[in-house]
């Protein structure tokens, strides 16, 4: 499986789904269980690199302005979620994350945000499969802390002067 067919799945299940992350995770394993267990694992691994590749401080930093708030785990959540927006949405984040407050459309901040399930797609798509657990991927995990220089996410005038767009559309 190539980037695009990755992609291709991710818009596809997000197009059914009508935005609802829960909903495009059911989407997507539907789409995968169509495939070989093979590019399942390909696209797990697609995945898990974008997956580790949205682990960095001014991510989290916008995660936490669109939140209002965000933990670890929240922000393991909001990555997926990111992900699940499709190539453009993720690497326009990637390239500047101020840039969210541009490339998402309505955002309801309980439901919006929260990819839990997106993440867990193609393991449960394989499982059905195979009827085994999938194996290591292979992938080296994210590194123990993000990338980039740490973030004070408790400061709100560092946030409002790092983030304007996401800050005047988000929370004021």
């Amino acid at each position: 499986m190539d980037e695009t067919e990755f992609w291709e799945l991710i818009d596809a299940s997000r197009a059914v789904a009508g935005g609802d992350p829960e909903e495009q995770a059911d989407a997507l394993v539907e789409r995968l269980l169509r495939l070989d267990p093979e590019l399942v694992l390909d696209f797990a691994r697609h995945f898990e690199a974008r997956y580790n590749r949205a682990y960095r401080w001014d991510l989290w930093g916008a995660a936490w302005v669109l939140l209002d708030g965000c933990s670890d785990d929240a922000f393991d959540f909001f990555r997926c979620w990111l992900i699940g927006q499709g190539r453009e949405v993720f690497e326009g984040a990637l390239h500047d994350p101020d840039s969210l407050a541009g490339l998402l459309g309505d955002f309801d901040e309980e439901v919006d945000g929260d990819g839990e399930e997106l993440g867990y797609a193609a393991d449960e798509a394989y499982e059905q499969l195979t009827g085994t657990v999938a194996p290591d991927l292979g992938i080296s995990p994210a590194p123990a802390e993000p990338e980039g220089t740490p973030l004070d996410l408790e400061n709100e005038a560092a946030l409002a002067g790092r983030y304007p767009r996401l800050w005047e559309r988000f929370r004021e």
